[in-house]
């Protein structure tokens, strides 16, 4: 069924797709980008000697902030490459445009500077980061909750650069160990996202959620809720509409593979029960 679908997937031009990055959209990305760095510096002065701010405070809420930014991109990554269209007014070119472009060119990215990969990230941050500025920052929640949040919004604004060195042949050679080590999007396991009909594995800033949101089913749970609710076909836009309904009729029915292991845990389990009572008594 997967050969299936593969076979039935069809994309949008990569030349037409990458001429829609127009310099309005330039534009936005330098202001963006602007704006979001003027804020995180705020907020950083603001936290700056606040009584309520440790080491341990602030190691926390850095690595809550990577695995909430990694969810984030993997639902945001989820969202624009399954719904919506590239000729939607307003989003279509600035947001959902560059995710039709990956897939059908994914070493574009490789060929994008600074700004062009990075301001579609930093606009989106931006009302997250003006509602941390403005918190009170008055106790160590109030500090735990910015932090967190500007810790979230910082790697949500990596995370495009992190993705963009994923691509990469040759990437440099730190980067190429955070990689190794898994401290960063690694290439091979971003690879998988990238195989037809680019399903799974949306999660970007590393990748470390993937695995546990793939065993739950998530994504493909909610692409169920929202196609009942809405009528819409997922990832029509994306591959085509005949590969698109052949993958949807594939997933109905479809355990999940935590649902699976489950099973399978439970029959173990239940063998040596079943063989020993079999045995003839003394």
């Amino acid at each position: 069924m997967k050969n299936n679908v593969t076979n039935k997937v069809r994309q949008q031009d990569a030349k037409v797709l990458a001429q829609g990055y127009t310099r309005a959209i330039r534009l936005m990305d330098i202001a963006s980008i602007v704006t979001f760095l003027a804020l995180e510096g705020t907020l950083v002065y603001q936290l700056w000697g606040n009584p309520h701010v440790g080491p341990w405070l602030v190691l926390s809420v850095v690595l809550l902030g990577y695995l909430m930014a990694d969810f984030v991109s993997g639902f945001v990554h989820w969202m624009a490459d399954t719904w919506g269209s590239a000729n939607m007014p307003a989003i279509g070119k600035a947001f959902v445009r560059p995710f039709r472009e990956h897939h059908v060119d994914e070493k574009a990215i490789t060929r994008h500077d600074f700004i062009e990969t990075n301001g579609n990230n930093c606009l989106i941050s931006i009302p997250v980061a003006i509602m941390c500025v403005a918190m009170p920052h008055t106790s160590t929640a109030w500090v735990f909750l910015a932090g967190s949040l500007g810790s979230m919004i910082f790697w949500v604004m990596a995370t495009n650069q992190f993705h963009k060195w994923s691509h990469l042949d040759n990437p440099p050679a730190l980067i190429s160990f955070f990689q190794r080590v898994h401290l960063i999007l690694p290439p091979a396991h971003h690879q998988i996202h990238h195989t037809a009909p680019y399903n799974k594995y949306y999660c970007i800033t590393v990748g470390w959620l993937n695995k546990p949101l793939a065993m739950i089913a998530f994504f493909p749970t909610m692409e169920r809720i929202v196609t009942w609710a809405t009528g819409l076909l997922p990832r029509q836009d994306d591959i085509g509409t005949e590969a698109a309904t052949a993958l949807l009729a594939s997933e109905v029915g479809g355990e999940a593979p935590v649902v699976q292991a489950a099973k399978a845990l439970l029959e173990r389990t239940e063998e040596p029960e079943s063989i020993s009572s079999a045995r003839p008594s003394a």
